[in-house]
């Protein structure tokens, strides 16, 4: 088991976001997390990243207890940001440094880290990150700063970036929401690709197609919990639950 979910809360103020949130993961699986906007689908990312504090509950990657409750209340800053290592975020708004060029935006992080962390290795930094932007179809690209590249190679630069540090899970909220159908498919492909080499990934999306042929399972959520879980072609093509088949009935 790569990801095991218990019992996840959270809460702004008297706003219950997530309601006892469980879900688990295996290695090489592809997750996607389908439901309207309000339900939950976006915070629940920004908690496995780090970026939010959960109330309750428990994340485990690889068996190893990320947060607990119990023994998570003092974390300092670089405990955190060692435990978001273990999950790459690619947002919907790309959020590259415009100052930097392409090649610079991928690098960032992993010089970053070397600065906290003298005996890592980042001789090769430049390298892989030019194998990242090539993966991406951006190897002429390297040296543009991001107003010079369209949505979509905005977009996969920021996916390269968040491939960099070698996550365990690689996560994206809502990929495509800001690109047109066109830019949409150049995404869309590389996400395809990275599934085919067996990448563990959460995708946050409104693609429901795409979901369905390229997740190897489905949570839809609505207010704050997981209304229906399965194999994605079964959620999204057959859904047992009345609220699931409302919500994808907009789709047809």
């Amino acid at each position: 088991m790569i990801l095991e979910v218990k019992n996840l809360k959270k809460s702004f103020g008297n706003t219950e976001v997530l309601k006892d949130i469980s879900f688990s993961m295996e290695k090489g699986d592809v997750l996607s997390i389908i439901g309207s906007s309000g339900s939950g689908k976006t915070t629940l990312l920004r908690c496995l990243n780090f970026l939010e504090t959960p109330d309750e509950g428990v994340i485990k990657v690889n068996e190893e207890t990320l947060f607990d409750p119990a023994l998570s209340s003092s974390m300092s800053e670089k405990e955190i940001r060692n435990k978001r290592l273990h999950f790459g975020l690619v947002f919907q708004s790309f959020n590259l440094f415009p100052q930097y060029t392409a090649l610079e935006n991928v690098c960032l992080a992993p010089s970053l880290l070397a600065k906290e962390n003298p005996s890592m290795d980042v001789s090769g930094l430049s390298d892989l990150a030019m194998g990242l932007l090539e993966q991406m179809g951006l190897s002429a690209k390297a040296d543009n700063y991001p107003h010079e590249l369209s949505g979509g190679q905005q977009q996969r630069v920021a996916i390269a970036r968040a491939l960099a540090l070698n996550p365990d899970i690689l996560c994206f909220d809502e990929p495509t929401s800001a690109l047109d159908p066109e830019l949409t498919g150049e995404v869309l492909r590389v996400i395809r690709e990275l599934a085919d080499k067996n990448t563990t990934m959460i995708i946050v999306t409104h693609e429901m197609s795409f979901a369905r042929d390229v997740s190897d399972r489905a949570i839809f959520m609505d207010g704050g919990v997981i209304v229906e879980e399965g194999p994605s072609k079964q959620v999204i093509d057959d859904p047992k639950m009345e609220r699931t088949k409302q919500f994808l009935s907009y789709y047809k």
